[in-house]
């Protein structure tokens, strides 16, 4: 997982650095301190980084500390304004030096693409940011992204948002074997392509369904067939009223979606990853109902009648215009109800 460091703002108050200090326990790896911070977090599960030799890490400022020589927990910060302040980045990283805290006042993502090229595997890369929209393009600059990011946070909220953000590329949504009970062909309907700005794989797709205590895996429109040609950004996901699984584990109402908004895309193993909405096509079309059960819970489905719209199970997928009582499905199963998407799960829902 990448890492997620914090910088305090020198002017606030002890409460405040008190406050966030706690609050990055248990979700950032280090904290970048003065030395007459360190007391601050005393007695906490959390990393510093500092001058001082009391912190688990050596901070260096410039390369002229590196005479005293490198140690495994060295960090040395450096900006980057041009080329040569990128070759030297470069040659720091054949030195041994364990991190690199990197800031680009000018130029955000290009000189981050060049580093990453020339120092994967070799350094931890940190790109130190102004802002938490900054320190999410560096997570994913050239694909593979940096290997951590410098946050300097202005509440205990931006350090909830940022650990979050990091954890979502590592999430795993629990799946169950459910069975499909029932299939009936219903008539038109407004249904929703979900056109994503990702290409999906086999047995990836997005959770939809008619209550959002139970949603079905969708396959992506990934398969070859005589017809059409694969959309393998496409979710056929069903029609405007349906629930769809977003980041956060919140569920949104299809018709909600718009060009931005983020997607969870999960495959069949319950593995999770996140992606952004292309564009929401929404269209009247045929559409057929799926009923299913899971450990004596029923759920449903709607969707357009179509062959190029599949379920997915363990062994593979199956169009959903071929489906019958029997056949086995992946479902997400929770307790609780929903208020405006988000789980409340002590409360009683009944959806039909």
């Amino acid at each position: 997982m990448k890492q997620l460091w914090i910088r305090l703002n020198p002017d606030s108050p002890p409460k405040d650095k008190a406050e966030l200090l706690k609050t990055a326990e248990g979700r950032c790896n280090v904290a970048v301190l003065p030395s007459a911070d360190l007391p601050l977090a005393s007695g906490l599960k959390l990393k510093t980084a500092s001058t001082d030799e009391r912190s688990e890490i050596r901070l260096l400022s410039d390369r002229h500390g590196l005479d005293k020589g490198v140690s495994a927990n060295s960090a040395l910060e450096v900006v980057v304004k041009d080329n040569s302040d990128e070759q030297n980045v470069v040659q720091l990283a054949e030195l041994g030096i364990r991190y690199i805290l990197v800031r680009c006042p000018n130029w955000k993502i290009i000189p981050l693409e060049n580093l990453i090229a020339r120092t994967r595997n070799k350094i931890i890369l940190l790109a130190d940011v102004q802002s938490l929209s900054e320190a999410k393009v560096a997570l994913h600059t050239l694909e593979l992204g940096v290997d951590g990011v410098v946050i300097t946070p202005s509440s205990p909220n931006d350090i909830v948002e940022m650990d979050r953000f990091l954890r979502q590329s590592h999430e795993t949504v629990e799946l169950l074997n459910g069975k499909v009970t029932s299939v009936r062909p219903l008539g038109l309907g407004a249904r929703v392509c979900v056109d994503t700005c990702e290409l999906m794989n086999p047995g990836e797709g997005l959770l939809v369904g008619s209550q959002s205590s139970g949603l079905l895996l969708v396959e992506a429109e990934v398969r070859k067939n005589p017809h059409v040609e694969p959309r393998p950004f496409r979710v056929n996901a069903g029609p405007v009223s349906s629930y769809i699984l977003t980041t956060g584990y919140k569920t949104r109402y299809l018709s909600e979606l718009k060009a931005g908004d983020e997607a969870l895309i999960v495959n069949r193993t319950g593995r999770a990853r996140v992606g952004h909405v292309g564009r929401v096509k929404i269209e009247r079309r045929p559409m057929i109902l799926v009923e299913s059960e899971v450990d004596g819970r029923f759920f449903s489905l709607i969707v357009q009648n179509a062959e190029t719209v599949r379920l997915v199970s363990n062994a593979g997928s199956k169009p959903v215009s071929e489906l019958r009582a029997g056949d086995e499905i992946l479902v997400r199963v929770e307790d609780g109800g929903r208020h405006f998407g988000t789980l409340v799960a002590d409360e009683m829902v009944i959806e039909r």
